[in-house]
């Protein structure tokens, strides 16, 4: 059964695993990826305007129409911010804009949650207020949050900002721990020690924010899956042994690694491949032991001082 968890301060329970739509114009059978992810409790959906310059959004429309799946039982998220090649528009008019083609393309009413997608640095955050409070009451949005923003982002955010900032989508995974190395290695010079992002994972525990973790199986930037990639030996090898102990596999296993933590996160699967979203689905009813944890941690790469 699909693990079950609060979205940030809200009394929503939402499934621990998200659908992310980015590589959804790219799907074999885009509908066959919606009934899989609903059949096995993935219920929380992640888009945003610019994945396929939009297109992703209305392949979903038009996917979910097809099915028996009723829109009422989604909770379904978008990210607006992005202007492709030119630049990052968190204004007031931008927002709006962005949220109406949003609901356009998607045929829905309302978005239960949208998130800044990038930081902007001509971000005024009375005019994002004024933007949230213009959706909120309008019924067009219901919760809000950012992405890939840090604790000053949001600091500043929340100077003018009245609604609750829910949730940070990050990126995370076993390859990409810079917010435990930066906790971990205090008072060392070790690369790991090196502060990226203001103390993110401490912040969003401090503040009930859930962290949605993205891109989680991958290295570097985008340069691949770490998961039976020969370049991993040891961490590889580490996941085959875990996985069977657990009865899941490699890549439910790195699922778990994230779900187990005790942050309030989720995992996005940007997979269109009907049989992982069901692996990834699994592996959020495990819990793996905080040796266990530390184990995996470790055989990425990381040290404990």
């Amino acid at each position: 059964m699909m693990k079950k968890m609060k979205f940030g301060t809200t009394n929503e329970e939402v499934s621990a695993v998200v659908l992310g739509c980015m590589r959804l114009n790219g799907a074999k059978d885009p509908v066959k990826v919606l009934e899989t992810a609903y059949e096995n409790g993935i219920t929380f959906i992640d888009h945003a305007d610019i994945y396929g310059k939009g297109e992703c959004e209305t392949i979903f429309a038009e996917s979910l129409a097809k099915t028996s799946i009723n829109r009422e039982n989604l909770f379904i998220q978008s990210k607006c911010g992005i202007v492709p090649g030119v630049m990052f528009d968190l204004s007031k008019k931008h927002i709006i804009e962005a949220v109406e083609g949003s609901l356009q393309r998607l045929k829905t009413d309302h978005l239960d949650s949208l998130l800044l997608h990038r930081p902007d640095t001509w971000m005024d955050p009375f005019e994002v207020n004024e933007a949230f409070e213009q959706l909120h009451k309008e019924g067009k949005v219901r919760y809000f949050g950012v992405s890939n923003q840090n604790p000053n982002h949001i600091e500043f955010l929340k100077k003018a900002v009245k609604q609750p900032l829910v949730a940070n989508q990050l990126q995370f995974g076993l390859k990409h721990t810079e917010m435990i190395d930066q906790e971990l290695q205090v008072n060392m010079t070790s690369k790991g020690s090196y502060d990226h992002d203001g103390g993110i994972l401490l912040y969003s525990r401090l503040h009930e924010m859930t962290i949605q973790a993205w891109s989680p199986y991958q290295y570097g930037f985008f340069e691949g899956v770490f998961i039976g990639n020969e370049k991993f030996p040891e961490l590889n090898q580490a996941m085959d042994e875990m996985a069977e102990k657990y009865g899941i596999t490699p890549t439910g296993l790195a699922s778990a690694w994230i779900l187990s933590h005790p942050a309030n996160m989720q995992v996005i699967a940007g997979t269109m491949t009907p049989s992982r979203l069901e692996e990834i689905a699994k592996a959020s009813e495990v819990q793996l032991s905080k040796e266990d944890w530390y184990k995996l941690y470790m055989a990425a790469g990381n040290i404990l001082p």
